[in-house]
């Protein structure tokens, strides 16, 4: 078992703040046996959960009360510091278990918390969604009921950090939203940066636009008034799981989520049956974002994978279709620019006259020191971000958040039953957040692509810029979801989604003009178009495929390998021989990424953009990137290809040394499962790129892996057993587990286990039986409470 690199700063920071807790088992000790039964006050009939080699738990109950029930009490027995962290950051309670550093954390959260009306909020979700949060928090708060009479379970990082998990309350699992992907509002800001330094037209070279479009400043926006902190608020709400404290100045977050999702026809599989390939793309963390689960009862009958901290499956199939899930690039946020009254700051300037801000005192816990009471403010269109009296302006971010029915993947509890095409459409249509493109197919051969999402309507601007808040630029509602784009059994006889540019020919508008590259959509489609007999292991080898597009259309604009000299020609030598994969052993990848994110578009940004300008630019899109360099004057191209490619060639030298024929990509880019208190597991060689279909989304400054594909999933359509899946590092969070890091050889080699279903299969493959029964005179309702294991 690999085990994790341990840092214990997180733990430094709250030693000040230690309280006694009772006897507990030593993390590092040999593992804890898994008790067999659990006595459970609450729940209404017995519930079994087998788990499997792999540690997928297969939870079978006689009815959906109980099924959700169980669903949260195994979450919680797998990943409760997880999913007690993903709340707290979430409502804003961090300084109540680590200190008064977190308290700027928890007010900038407390901004983004849903506060519309409850009901509304439920409804949207389908008739049984405020029921299946009350079981699945039942069934969190009775495994932390079982933990006070059974301390020596407790995870060791509660231990270690001196403090309780918390209950939930069925309301936590949908009013946090910044768990969830959103469009564009760093991106607004920087582009309004550039503005002022340049024009928006120069933004180009940071990302192109889809479709094409050159923005202009809306009336009465000056880019140049932007203050420098207008985002921290946003940023310090959006931050990842993690317990270190915030930084003084919270910037740009790494932008690199993506996913593929593809699904094949029968007459184009080798089977004769459909196909679906899905591996979404997210921060790689230990554990994992994703947590697998077959959830069985009457009526319900899925497998897949979704977020520990919610009730129901976001990917997987249910025994009659299956379904896979991309990033869509919606745009789903703005930011509005207030003017506010000279003689009360809390009025602000509103269709030709003066608006109040609402004002929400709230009062945050914080240990180890008085409680801060604190005051959030919102505008009509949502909550102040930055409110400067000096300058006499305010700040505002609007997103789809506000909106009901937009927690981040609780609409797949109305997904995942469809059970044909119109079904599922009727499913993504009600979809809120964050906008997905699903990928479909089903067991009559049906294969689809059906976007869903909270797509706002701006019938005043573009949404790619700062906008005042004085009426001028409001939106007209959200988008129809039967409008979204969606295609059903295309005469290619496969779909396939990767993030690519989605026209939406039905809407009045695009739904965002900023798309990550197109190459890894162009690698899956032409794999699938050359192969009339796919099969799965074709599906796997594709989605571990590391061929760089970039590379096919870069490196032929190259001199010849004979040409230059010194350590230009070395590079054109080892260029031009170079297969254009990125394997982790590769030597041309190493000097071809280092080349492509460290030096070329440097250069290429210098030669292109106006001097002011060019600090704003940063990391631009793949795409961008080549297009920049086509535009060129050849002689200029060159040149500059020349000075680039040899000091690319004298980096790669001077890290890995120098003789090429020992250069590994892998000796550059890793990989380190990052875990919020400090434990991380790596950092591990990595092979894949930015654009690969097994992607690699590293950051240009240390080559660290900064998002991927930690789960991937590949499903025989009707014959279910024959489906496979890989996750990594593991499905337990507990160091003593068995599967805590068991899957991770197998993700790093590219290969999968056996995602087994039928009932057959999962008994012969089960590794652990695990009983609920109910406690005697116990009553189905209310905040459950466990016994010991018996």
């Amino acid at each position: 078992m690999l085990r994790p690199s341990r840092l214990r700063s997180a733990a430094a920071v709250l030693a000040a703040f230690a309280l006694v807790l009772a006897p507990a088992a030593d993390p590092g000790a040999l593992p804890r046996p898994e008790p067999a039964e659990y006595t459970v006050e609450g729940l209404g009939d017995a519930v079994e959960i087998r788990v499997d080699h792999w540690g997928v738990p297969h939870i079978y109950a006689r009815n959906d009360d109980d099924l959700y029930f169980a669903q949260g009490l195994n979450a919680a027995r797998d990943r409760l510091f997880q999913i007690d962290l993903f709340r707290r950051r979430g409502l804003g309670l961090m300084a109540e278990a680590f200190g008064p550093e977190y308290a700027e954390g928890d007010r900038a959260a407390r901004l983004f918390l849903y506060r519309g009306p409850m009901e509304e909020e439920w409804a949207a979700y389908g008739p049984r969604a405020e029921r299946v949060a009350e079981r699945f928090t039942d069934g969190v708060n009775a495994y932390i009921d079982w933990l006070e009479d059974n301390p020596a379970y407790l995870p060791h990082e509660f231990q270690e950090l001196g403090y309780r998990p918390a209950r939930w309350d069925p309301e936590d699992v949908v009013r946090i939203r910044t768990n969830a992907l959103t469009g564009n509002l760093f991106s607004e800001v920087r582009r309004a940066r550039v503005a002022c330094a340049a024009d928006t037209a120069t933004d180009q070279a940071r990302i192109r636009l889809q479709p094409s479009h050159t923005p202009r400043v809306p009336d009465g926006s000056d880019p140049c008034a932007l203050p420098s902190g207008v985002l921290r608020d946003y940023a310090l709400a959006v931050q990842g799981l993690t317990i270190a404290p915030p930084p003084p100045a919270a910037g740009t977050p790494w932008a690199s989520e993506g996913s593929n999702a593809w699904a094949v026809a029968p007459g184009r599989t080798e089977t004769g049956r459909p196909l679906l390939a899905t591996d979404p793309h997210r921060a790689l963390t230990s554990p994992s974002l994703r947590y697998l689960a077959h959830l069985s009862a009457p009526g319900t009958d899925v497998i897949g994978a979704g977020e520990p901290s919610m009730p129901g499956l976001a990917l997987g199939h249910n025994g009659t279709m299956a379904f896979g899930l991309t990033y869509m690039s919606a745009d789903q946020e703005d930011l509005y620019t207030y003017r506010l009254h000279p003689d009360d700051p809390a009025l602000y300037r509103y269709a030709g006259g003066w608006e109040r801000m609402a004002a929400v005192r709230e009062r945050i816990p914080v240990r180890g020191s008085e409680p801060v009471d604190t005051e959030l403010l919102f505008t009509r269109h949502g909550p102040v971000v930055l409110r400067d009296e000096d300058q006499g302006t305010a700040y505002a971010v609007r997103t789809t958040w506000s909106e009901p029915g937009t927690a981040a993947y609780f609409g797949a509890l109305r997904l995942m039953h469809a059970r044909d095409l119109p079904s599922f459409r009727a499913a993504a249509g009600a979809w809120g957040g964050p906008p997905l493109t699903f990928v479909y197919a089903d067991t009559s051969g049906t294969v689809a692509r059906v976007s869903g999402g909270a797509v706002p309507l701006r019938p005043d601007h573009d949404g790619l810029l700062p906008v005042p808040g004085d009426g001028r630029y409001e939106w007209s509602g959200l988008a129809e979801g039967a409008l979204l784009p969606w295609e059903a059994d295309p005469p290619e006889g496969f779909t396939a989604a990767a993030n690519e540019y989605t026209p939406a020919p039905r809407l009045p508008a695009p739904v965002g003009y900023e798309w990550p590259s197109p190459y890894r959509h162009r690698r899956i489609t032409g794999v699938l178009a050359a192969d009339g007999s796919f099969g799965t292991g074709d599906a796997m080898a594709l989605q571990n495929d590391r061929y760089s597009l970039p590379a096919d259309e870069l490196v032929p604009l190259l001199p010849g390998p004979d040409a230059g000299t010194g350590d230009t020609r070395a590079a054109l030598e080892l260029l031009h021989a170079w297969d254009r994969t990125a394997a982790e052993d590769s030597a041309g990848a190493a000097l071809f990424e280092t080349w492509l994110t460290r030096h070329l578009a440097p250069a290429v940004h210098a030669s292109r953009v106006p001097g002011r300008a060019h600090p704003l630019i940063g990391p631009t899109t793949t795409e961008t990137l080549v297009h920049e360099v086509r535009a060129l004057d050849p002689g200029e191209r060159e040149r500059l290809f020349a000075a680039t490619l040899a000091d690319a060639y004298g980096e790669v030298s001077y890290r890995l040394g120098g003789d090429p024929s020992r250069w590994r990509w892998g000796d550059l880019q890793w990989t380190l499962f990052e875990h919020p208190a400090g434990e991380h597991i790596g950092p591990l060689p990595r092979g894949g790129a930015w654009d690969t279909v097994d992607v690699s989304s590293y950051r240009p400054g240390d080559f660290g892996q900064a998002a991927g594909a930690s789960f991937r999933a590949v499903i025989d359509v009707g014959a279910w057993d024959r489906s496979f899946a890989a996750s990594a590092p593991g499905q337990s969070a507990d160091p003593a587990s068995e599967h805590y890091d068991d899957l991770l050889p197998l993700w790093r080699r590219g290969d999968y286990f056996p995602l087994v279903y039928s009932r057959e299969a999962v008994e012969e493959n089960t590794a652990a039986t695990i009983r609920l029964v109910p406690a005697p005179g116990g009553q189905a309702v209310g905040p459950a409470r466990a016994s010991g294991p018996r």
